[in-house]
């Protein structure tokens, strides 16, 4: 039976050492449509994501084997799932060293499975990049944005980006020097029925500024008191 949740099908991997939670997040998405497994070790949990390729994982930080910072490091050296953390109330440490692991979001503890679940739900229904066919690649001097093949290179060079970090680059690149609030972004990327610090916003910002070199050169600027905007160099 359905627990009210507009389900969009997928399949859902659950990993915390609390077998009985586990069980009991497993349950309610089940019921709401979801293909779902569980992992309760952190090596257990890159072996599942790695054999099932789920759409979502949902991750606890405290785990026995691999804690699970390591366990979202892991997984995203080879897959592009979302994964939502789970994280004690208040500890600012381990949401930023979950989102620099890759991590999309968190929800922190104590949580409803209900709200657990409308918020995989919510994560699965996230805008996704559209293009036309004929779009051609962006281009911000050596970096080029391929929408169609969903990549972005620089001096030719694949960058390997997360979901999150791709959406973030696509959106500022389709509004070039136009400054985007945090919240502008959120509501492009995150969708607009997501609530929680926009903060999340800079911690990807920082990881997608990384990843693109800008120690050599600047494809994205900090808009004091706004927000960011693409620029050309």
């Amino acid at each position: 039976m359905n627990p009210g949740i507009d389900a969009v099908a997928g399949r859902v991997l659950v990993v915390d050492d609390e077998k009985p939670l586990a069980q009991m997040i497993a349950t309610y998405l089940t019921r709401a449509g979801y293909d779902v497994a569980t992992a309760h070790t952190g090596p257990e949990a890159v072996e599942a994501a790695r054999a099932q390729a789920p759409d979502v994982v949902v991750l606890d930080l405290g785990l026995p084997g691999l804690d699970g910072i390591e366990v979202c490091r892991r997984i995203r050296g080879f897959s592009e799932c979302y994964v939502l953390m789970l994280t004690a109330r208040g500890d600012e440490d381990d949401k930023l060293a979950g989102l620099a692991a890759g991590a999309d979001d968190y929800i922190t503890k104590p949580f409803s499975v209900r709200e657990l679940v409308a918020r995989v739900a919510a994560v699965l229904r996230r805008p996704r990049t559209t293009v036309t066919a004929v779009e051609p690649a962006r281009v911000f001097g050596a970096l080029s944005i391929d929408l169609t093949a969903h990549q972005a290179r620089i001096d030719g060079e694949p960058v390997a980006l997360t979901r999150t970090e791709f959406e973030l680059l696509a959106a500022l690149t389709a509004r070039p020097h136009q400054a985007l609030t945090r919240r502008q972004l959120i509501d492009t990327v995150w969708g607009p029925a997501w609530v929680g610090d926009e903060r999340i916003v800079d911690v990807h910002i920082g990881h997608l500024r990384r990843k693109l070199g800008e120690d050599k050169a600047t494809f994205i600027d900090t808009v004091r008191g706004v927000g960011y905007r693409m620029v050309t160099r």
